[in-house]
């Protein structure tokens, strides 16, 4: 297993370098002055060029390349133009409701999802099987934004099941706060995993070691879940990844309908400031994460099935 993680993560590393170096260039191709953004208008040219040395804009490009490297490196993500705060202490203060909400959300898509695409395997071309995939298609079609709007406006302002917005104090306050985000996401992420674990289960169906196990009169709930169900996990762990990514991206709305702190409203807040450093630190920050999630789910479908090892 150990010798799989080294090999994933070196793997992982010309990915990460490549992302990196395209958030990089792509903040400094944005027309217009960070100096300027930052100072405002009667910001005199001697003040602009202090700013600009203060913050390494005045040397080459490749040079500011290799400082920004070097800074990744070490942490070193600078401070943000606009407050004067480091930015590692403002991405401390945001990744951990991110991920709440991210684990939260996968969370829901995988209890309501699973279930569901078994249902619709088990009962093909039966009503619940039709139910099923219409309900798939229904999550497949609403954007996750709008199921928020929906949600807020039905179970929050309707029926006052759940708060509008904000975050919340005491932790059993915090999971309060975090039901409506998580369903909304996970709601439409469950689209995905069930249409995914119905078509994966309905091929290991059909296998002679499964039409085996019905032969011999075995339990019917032995041969699914014993049999099948685990042998369909894999291509359901990495369907999983894709989840799981996707989730990351739409958490970014819906940290913003809900008015919820994370790295999504960090990012939205840095863009309409243009603070640049913040902004790229963000990405960086997802970048990261893109590259965990996905050597996670590799190592997840390693240990479901040991054929994978390398």
């Amino acid at each position: 297993m150990l010798r799989t993680i080294g090999q994933r993560l070196a793997d992982s590393v010309p990915t990460l370098l490549l992302v990196v170096t395209l958030v990089f260039l792509a903040l400094r191709l944005l027309p217009g002055d960070p100096a300027l953004v930052a100072l405002g208008e009667n910001a005199t040219p001697d003040q602009l060029d202090l700013f600009r040395h203060r913050m390494g804009l005045d040397i080459p490009l490749w040079r500011q390349y290799l400082v920004f490297l070097k800074d990744l490196a070490t942490l070193n993500f600078g401070t943000s133009f606009m407050n004067q705060i480091p930015i590692l202490d403002l991405l401390a203060a945001s990744l951990p409701y991110t991920l709440a909400l991210t684990a939260a959300a996968t969370a829901v898509g995988v209890a309501l999802g699973v279930p569901l695409g078994v249902l619709a395997a088990t009962r093909r071309g039966r009503t619940a099987d039709t139910v099923a995939r219409l309900l798939a298609l229904l999550g497949f079609t609403v954007p996750d934004f709008y199921l928020a709007a929906l949600l807020l406006i039905w179970l929050a302002l309707g029926w006052g099941w759940f708060p509008i917005n904000g975050l919340g104090e005491s932790l059993p306050d915090q999971l309060y706060h975090l039901v409506l985000p998580a369903v909304t996401l996970g709601v439409v992420k469950a689209a995905f995993i069930s249409r995914l674990t119905r078509s994966a289960l309905l091929d290991v169906l059909g296998r002679d070691y499964v039409r085996t196990a019905w032969a011999k009169g075995a339990q019917a709930g032995r041969v699914i879940y014993r049999h099948a169900l685990r042998n369909a996990l894999l291509p359901v762990a990495t369907g999983l990844s894709v989840s799981i990514l996707s989730t990351l991206s739409g958490s970014v709305a819906i940290e913003l309908i809900f008015g919820r702190p994370g790295l999504g409203s960090l990012l939205i807040g840095a863009i309409e400031t243009r603070d640049y450093p913040v902004i790229q630190a963000d990405l960086v920050v997802f970048a990261v994460l893109v590259v965990a999630v996905n050597l996670a789910m590799d190592l997840l479908a390693v240990a479901i099935d040991p054929r994978l090892r390398t």
